[in-house]
């Protein structure tokens, strides 16, 4: 697509685009801190309900051995994360955008569809974290704090119209009510040091934590999180020569690793919580974040420490809400090229989690919140090829970004982790299928016509996807 055509597409969150202007001359400090911002905003989703989840059962089944994993994904998530904001910043393009102009409609429609899921299932995770919260806050009954969790969709609209960075406030202090919270309940935990060191050494104690890792990973580096990235820098108004796009992606990678590194000492801090409170006693399959909340009081005799889990809850909840429902915006706009008002995209984002939440709930009941959690973040794994994949392609096409594009060594590593997930998702896919045909019994026809053609299906789009490039030339 040539420039002219370009113009006539919106500009990315166009509300917000390029309000923030980073002074070209000043102290380093000055530029520091206008550019600083989205890169906080991308990692509270990494400290979502959903990582809660994935996080008190990984530690308290396994202890600290899946801190690796942590790890392993935080190095991932900066990496893909520095590539998103780079995208951002030299094509001025968010990556739904690229997606629209780089793919007929019959791929990219079905790759709007899997962001969309991938959307509802991190919203998901954000409006059960917020009801359990009001739940363990105020007794509100679950079905209610989920229908509750609509208004959030009217405050995000308010903190809107104040401007991005009051938006980068809000969420700034979230993040820090959270990591408040869980300095406290580490204090009063008194975790084993040497465990916890023995647990960046990578080991799968059983078959069943693989799962729990692949969901930490999914809970970790999320696909919605690489659209948001690659629009949230463009609400900075940065010069237009070489040495000023090379500063911004500079201080934006900066932005990146010290953010995402805030987000894996949250999650760290969460597992190491688990496994030093719950594993330590015998605890091994707290699976509910209710659970841990009401387990928290008795075996550490501080009724401090579950009104300070709690508090962090809520503010994971709403923080996580506030980018969720922004990245929903930017997927739509960019991959439709459909502009709707602000209120009712956000509001169809949190309909398309509180009514399967609301759905589940009622039929399940209370105690089938922890599993969705978890199935959540899974889901959120399973669709990140789809979003990884053709962010590589784009940060390494010299046609878009010039001398701008990624090195040969930036790129080998960045399909080592595009390699990575895609394994473990096969793994996850086919293990699980295996699971459904065995206890579907006489119904097992039913899962082999239905799950078999879509797992071909998505791996026939994900082969197209990253062959794309070659087909094209």
């Amino acid at each position: 697509m040539d420039s002219q055509q370009r113009t006539h597409r919106h500009a990315s969150f166009s509300e917000a685009h390029e309000s923030v202007v980073v002074p070209v001359r000043g102290s380093s400090w000055k530029r520091w801190l206008a550019i600083a911002g989205p890169a906080l905003m991308v990692a509270v989703g990494y400290m979502d309900p959903g990582n809660w989840a994935t996080d008190i059962a990984g530690g308290s089944r396994y202890s600290y051995a899946l801190i690796w994993v942590l790890l392993m994904s935080n190095l991932m998530a900066i990496l893909l994360q520095s590539l998103a904001a780079r995208l951002g910043i030299v094509n001025r393009r968010d990556l739904a955008q690229i997606n629209h102009e780089e793919f007929h409609p019959a791929i990219n429609i079905p790759l709007y569809i899997l962001a969309e899921i991938a959307i509802t299932a991190c919203d998901l995770a954000e409006v059960i974290g917020s009801a359990i919260a009001l739940q363990l806050l105020f007794g509100l009954p679950l079905i209610y704090g989920v229908i509750l969790t609509a208004l959030d969709t009217f405050l995000l609209l308010l903190l809107s119209h104040l401007g991005i960075r009051k938006l980068e406030g809000v969420v700034l202090a979230l993040v820090g009510t959270i990591g408040a919270a869980f300095f406290i309940e580490l204090f009063l935990g008194q975790p084993d040091w040497g465990g916890i060191a023995r647990g960046f050494v990578p080991t799968l104690p059983d078959s069943s934590a693989l799962y729990i890792a692949i969901a930490i990973l999914g809970a970790t580096v999320m696909p919605h999180n690489l659209y948001l990235h690659s629009s949230l820098v463009q609400t900075r108004k940065i010069g237009k020569s070489r040495e000023d796009v090379r500063d911004a992606i500079r201080w934006n990678n900066i932005d990146s690793a010290v953010s995402l590194n805030l987000a894996f000492l949250v999650n760290a801090a969460i597992l190491i919580m688990a496994a030093s409170i719950f594993h330590r006693n015998g605890y091994f399959e707290v699976a509910e974040i209710q659970d841990a909340y009401h387990l928290l009081e008795p075996l550490l005799g501080a009724s401090i420490a579950p009104l300070a889990f709690a508090l962090a809850l809520l503010a994971s909840g709403q923080s996580s809400t506030i980018t969720g429902t922004l990245a929903g915006q930017i997927i739509m706009e960019g991959y439709l090229n459909l502009h709707i008002a602000p209120w009712l995209r956000r509001m169809i984002t949190r309909l398309l989690a509180i009514v399967p939440a609301i759905l589940v709930i009622l039929h399940f009941g209370d105690r089938s919140t922890g599993e969705m959690l978890v199935l959540s973040q899974v889901v959120l794994s399973l669709q990140l090829p789809f979003a990884v994949v053709p962010l590589i392609h784009a940060v390494a096409d010299k046609r878009r970004m010039g001398e701008f594009r990624i090195g040969v060594k930036t790129q080998i590593a960045a399909w080592l982790v595009a390699a990575v997930i895609i394994a473990l998702n096969i793994k996850l896919a086919a293990d699980e299928i295996s699971h459904w045909i065995a206890n579907a019994g006489a119904d097992a026809w039913l899962v082999k016509i239905t799950a078999l053609p879509l797992a071909a299906l998505l791996g026939g789009l994900l082969i197209y996807v990253v062959a794309h490039p070659y087909l094209k030339k």
